[in-house]
């Protein structure tokens, strides 16, 4: 039986197809069209694929703008989700979305791990390298048994606005923020009201995990993050981004180099910036 908790190569996941247990779930998603991504699984699927949808699955757009751009779902909201998609406390879980696992095959994965479930993976490449290598695509409509989930978050591995703003004077290291180079340095904000970052915040924009669409390997990974967290643990490292989504690609990737631990800051820019009193930095 497979045990993937972080990658899975595209050429590993179609060797288990059909495997007892193996429940695969698409999260592809577009900012410009929320709705684009469920079309496309729609279209077509890795054989057997269920949906997992951003705004509806993976947040609760149902609260307050303080948590962000995507507020985490409750536990029971997602325990439904996970019911629906056909996963139990004994699935092997593969998600993906179309490329490199950012929007927001990360996101369900670290969803699922926040509730103590470890035997979930993020496919290497996503669709892209799926179908570059000639893999099997579906359209006909999946056919899902419903599973059965009571997981409960763990609080632990959420820091809150409270707790970064405590923060905001230890030596630079503690705070990765995963957005691009230029919003992070505030020369361009296309989402949310305010430019910069969070005073202190490191930029470890996620594409810096990647090469040619694939994470980079764990060595390269642990390297990379060293050099910024230093000899901090990785449970004291909090992670951001600019709602609490592609943060979840570092997330992600530090496990994936053996740096396992860190902490989402769920609310991430969009959360901080509610507040006009906070401190903004610009600038490296």
């Amino acid at each position: 039986m497979t045990s993937w908790t972080t990658i899975v190569p595209p050429g590993a996941l179609a060797a288990a197809l059909g495997q007892p247990g193996l429940v695969l779930v698409d999260c592809r998603h577009a900012l410009a069209d929320a709705d684009a991504g469920e079309r496309a699984w729609r279209q077509s699927h890795l054989p057997g694929a269920g949906h997992a949808h951003l705004d509806r699955d993976l947040s609760d757009h149902r609260k307050p703008r303080s948590l962000g751009r995507h507020p985490l779902p409750d536990a029971d909201d997602f325990n439904r989700t996970l019911a629906r998609l056909g996963v139990t406390p004994q699935s092997q879980v593969v998600a993906y979305d179309a490329g490199d696992g950012s929007m927001a095959a990360a996101r369900f994965w670290w969803l699922l791990r926040l509730m103590g479930h470890g035997r979930v993976a993020v496919l290497d490449g996503g669709v892209a390298a799926w179908q570059a290598l000639g893999l099997p695509m579906e359209a006909t409509a999946p056919v899902i048994v419903p599973g059965h989930y009571a997981g409960a978050f763990d609080p632990a591995r959420i820091a809150s606005t409270d707790d970064v703003a405590a923060r905001l004077r230890e030596p630079p290291g503690w705070l990765l923020d995963a957005r691009a180079p230029e919003r992070f340095r505030g020369e361009v904000e296309p989402l949310d009201p305010v430019a910069g970052h969070i005073p202190g915040a490191l930029n470890r924009p996620l594409s810096a995990n990647l090469q040619d669409g694939r994470m980079r390997s764990p060595e390269d990974l642990r390297a990379g993050f060293l050099a910024l967290i230093g000899h901090r643990r990785p449970e004291e490292v909090v992670l951001s981004c600019g709602s609490g989504v592609t943060a979840c690609h570092n997330l992600l990737a530090m496990a994936h180099a053996g740096l396992d631990g860190a902490r989402l800051y769920a609310g991430s820019w969009s959360g901080w910036v509610s507040d006009p009193a906070r401190p903004v930095a610009r600038g490296d």
